[in-house]
């Protein structure tokens, strides 16, 4: 299936997952919208229309595994290795490092797909491309069901997104929304920022 950017924000909207207001990303920066992409992806007819976009563009690629990291991409991987008939793993925080627990590996030249939820800054996947490099193992590309780096970011490998937006982001002492100080600044996500 293929769903075009006005199809896919439909279901962002359908299901409450686009955000309006002021609040912090798991990258520091501030933004006045927020992509709550669990709130979609606890539909799973929603989840297999918008992994399908990502599957669909790997499906000719050499991949052996799909990885992400937990918690925003561990059902995104799921979905879209299972649409592609590949297994799927996770990697988590532990101590405040990123790293394969509950007997997950990789293999030597064992070609991986990265996938994730949200990619603003790509500061969670390039940990996860740090750790599959340390199985000498090798990244295929890296999915993600929203891109909203505005075309910022570069993995170095084939990067594909079922939905691109233009968003804005600042740094927190750049924030115009924090300096007329009317709306609260929200954490709404799963990782704890120091």
């Amino acid at each position: 299936m293929s769903l075009t950017d006005q199809q896919i924000l439909k279901i962002f909207f359908e299901t409450n997952a686009l955000l309006e207001g002021h609040f912090l990303l798991t990258s520091g920066r501030h933004s006045n919208q927020y992509f709550q992409c669990a709130k979609v992806l606890q539909y799973p007819n929603y989840t297999s229309d918008v992994c399908s976009v990502l599957a669909n563009h790997f499906k000719n690629f050499e991949i052996d595994t799909v990885i992400a990291p937990a918690m925003g991409g561990i059902i995104v991987g799921y979905e879209v290795a299972r649409q592609l008939g590949k297994r799927s793993i996770f990697i988590e925080r532990e101590n405040n490092k990123m790293t394969l627990r509950r007997g997950f590996s990789l293999s030597e030249n064992e070609k991986v797909l990265v996938c994730e939820d949200v990619v603003t800054t790509g500061g969670s996947v390039f940990e996860v491309i740090k750790i599959v490099k340390s199985f000498n193992a090798k990244v295929i590309g890296v999915a993600s069901i929203v891109d909203r780096s505005n075309g910022n970011v570069n993995f170095g490998y084939p990067f594909k997104s079922s939905l691109q937006l233009e968003v804005k982001s600042f740094l927190s002492e750049e924030c115009p929304i924090c300096k007329e100080g009317n709306i609260p600044l929200v954490k709404p996500g799963s990782r704890k920022i120091q």
